[in-house]
C-alpha cells in the first residue's frame, strides 16, 4: 500500500538509508528531504530519486499530505525536531539517540501526549536484524524458558577519517550510552519482556583518544529489572583486521536454555550475517538468520493508520532512552567532559 507518505529532515548519520528503506520496503512513499548539507544531499537524492529536496523544512511540515516525518540529524537535533514534527500532526521515526538529554525526553513525552502523535525511535541492531527478530520470536515460543539475564555488547569501529566533527563533541552526539548503547538498552528490555528497568551502575572513559577529548570509546552499565539482570558494553575499539564495522553480540540466558548472537559476523569462520546459536536441552544448533521476515516497517504503519502500538510499546520506546540517559549521567557524574 502506498497510501502513506514520508519525507526526512536531518540526514547526517547513515542510518537515514536504513530507515527510509524500512518504510519503503513496508509499502510507504516518500517524497520529500530536507538537508543544509550539499554533499550528504547529494549522495541521499541520488540514491532516492523520487523524494524531492526541499531548502526549508517548513515545506514538510507544513504539508498536510505527508503523515511520518523520519530523522538521523545530528543527535543534539533530534528533539526538537522531533517535537516540531508532532506539533505539525505528524508522527516521528527518528534514528537512535531519540534525543540527547533527559530534559528533552520530558519535552517529547508531554508534546506526544497533547499531540497524540506516535513517537518512535528505530533501534536498528534489534528491528533492522534478523537474528535479533529471530532471537525474539524463539523466546515467545519458550524455547530457552523464563528469560533471567542479557549480556549485550556493541563494540564499533571508529573510522576517524570518515567521522564528522560533531560526532567528537559530546553535547551533540550525547555521550556514548546514550548514542550507541540506547540499542543495547532497548533489547535488555524487549527480551526482559519489561517496559522499563533500572540502571545498577555505570561508566564512560576515554581510554585511547587524548586528541579527541569529547569522545567516550568505551562505556557499559549493569541493569536489571525485577524479573532479570543484564550488562551491557559498548566501544570504539574494533580491529582494523576485522571485515566488518564490529562484532555485534547479545547472550540471552534462559531458565532452560541460551541464545547467543553474533549480528554481523561469525569470527569462527561461517560466512555471512545473522548467526544465532540456539543450547537447550537436546543439543546445541546453529542457525541462519538470514531470511528472517522484519515487521517493524509494517507494524509501524499499520499504527499510523490505526493508532496502536503493534511495532514498539510506547512506554518501551521512552525508557530505553531514559535508562541510556541515566546511565550516561551517573558514569559522567564527578568527570569533567569537554562539552
Amino acid at each position: 500500500m502506498t497510501d502513506l507518505k514520508f519525507a526526512a529532515i536531518g540526514i547526517n548519520h547513515a542510518h537515514i538509508y536504513g530507515q527510509v528503506d524500512c518504510l519503503k520496503r513496508a509499502g510507504a512513499q516518500f517524497v520529500a528531504f530536507h538537508a543544509v548539507e550539499d554533499d550528504l544531499a547529494k549522495t541521499f537524492g541520488e540514491k532516492y530519486p523520487e523524494a524531492k529536496r526541499v531548502s526549508d523544512p517548513k515545506a514538510i511540515l507544513e504539508d498536510t499530505s505527508i503523515q511520518v516525518v523520519v530523522t538521523a540529524a545530528i543527535p543534539g537535533d533530534r528533539a526538537a525536531i522531533s517535537l516540531a514534527a508532532m506539533r505539525h500532526g505528524k508522527d516521528v521515526l527518528t534514528d537512535k539517540p531519540g534525543m540527547t538529554t533527559l530534559a528533552d525526553l520530558e519535552e517529547i513525552k508531554k508534546v506526544q501526549k497533547e499531540t497524540g502523535r506516535i513517537f518512535s525511535v528505530l533501534y536498528s541492531e534489534h528491528f533492522e536484524v534478523p537474528a535479533a527478530v529471530e532471537a525474539g520470536n524463539l523466546i515467545a515460543q519458550g524455547a530457552i524458558g523464563q528469560v533471567v539475564n542479557t549480556i549485550g555488547m556493541g563494540p564499533h569501529s571508529l573510522r576517524l577519517n570518515n567521522r564528522p566533527d560533531w560526532f567528537f563533541t559530546r553535547n551533540r552526539y550525547g555521550g556514548i550510552l546514550c548514542d550507541i548503547a540506547s540499542h543495547q538498552f532497548e533489547q535488555f528490555l524487549f527480551f526482559s519482556g519489561a517496559n522499563d528497568g533500572e540502571v545498577v551502575s555505570s561508566s564512560v572513559a576515554n581510554r585511547n583518544h587524548p586528541n579527541r577529548p569529547g569522545l567516550q570509546d568505551v562505556g557499559d552499565a549493569h541493569v536489571r529489572t525485577d524479573k532479570t539482570t543484564g550488562y551491557i558494553r559498548v566501544d570504539w575499539f574494533t580491529p582494523e583486521g576485522l571485515p566488518t564495522w564490529g562484532d555485534g553480540r547479545l547472550t540471552i540466558l534462559g531458565t532452560e536454555g541460551y541464545i547467543e548472537l553474533r549480528k554481523y559476523i561469525d569470527i569462527a569462520g561461517r560466512p555471512g550475517t545473522d548467526h544465532l546459536f540456539l543450547v537447550d536441552r537436546q543439543g546445541v544448533q546453529h542457525i541462519d538468520c538470514a531470511g528472517v521476515d522484519l515487521p517493524f516497517g509494517r507494524q509501524f504503519l499499520d499504527d499510523v493508520r490505526n493508532r496502536t502500538e503493534t511495532a514498539m510499546p510506547q512506554e518501551r520506546c521512552y525508557n530505553a532512552m531514559k535508562m541510556a540517559l541515566t546511565a550516561q549521567a551517573n558514569a559522567e557524574a564527578g568527570t569533567e567532559w569537554v562539552k
